[in-house]
């Protein structure tokens, strides 16, 4: 005798889950997280870092220091995220109207995102996520351009 439960349950496990697609307004809202944290660093305003990282974010990358010939790796908190938006282009080395801040959008789906960022100071791959309906970057993994 079938079990009258039977199909129900198959029906139901083989039913996809419903997701919402992301909508013009998400890509629009990755996109300006990107720039922000990008134009944060070339425009010295760390306000722009705190609109668009989550304070838990995590950063780790790898760049070939001076006089070195292979690569050395660090990590980056929020706080030295914010110190790097006060001083690395403090000086203006770096004309922020010129730089460069190529935009990516390698993958999206309704509340998680992976970009590919390329600065005049590397490549950063970051994946950002939808808070209270707000896209903020929460990891950071980055290198200089390759030789």
């Amino acid at each position: 005798m079938k079990s009258p439960w039977l199909i129900p349950v198959v029906l139901m496990a083989a039913a996809p889950l419903a997701a919402q697609k992301p909508t013009s307004a998400d890509t629009a809202g990755v996109r300006q997280a990107a720039l922000d944290y990008v134009d944060a660093i070339y425009q010295v305003d760390t306000t722009l870092v705190v609109k668009s990282v989550r304070p838990d974010m995590a950063k780790r990358g790898f760049y070939v220091a001076r006089g070195q010939t292979g690569y050395s790796s660090g990590g980056m908190t929020f706080a030295g995220l914010i110190n790097t938006a006060k001083t690395w282009n403090a000086k203006r080395a770096v004309d922020p109207a010129t730089a460069p801040r190529e935009v990516k959008i390698l993958d999206m789906l309704d509340q998680t995102a992976s970009v590919k960022l390329t600065a005049q100071w590397g490549i950063d791959y970051m994946h950002l996520a939808k808070y209270d309906g707000k896209w903020m970057i929460v990891n950071v993994i980055w290198q200089s351009h390759p030789r």
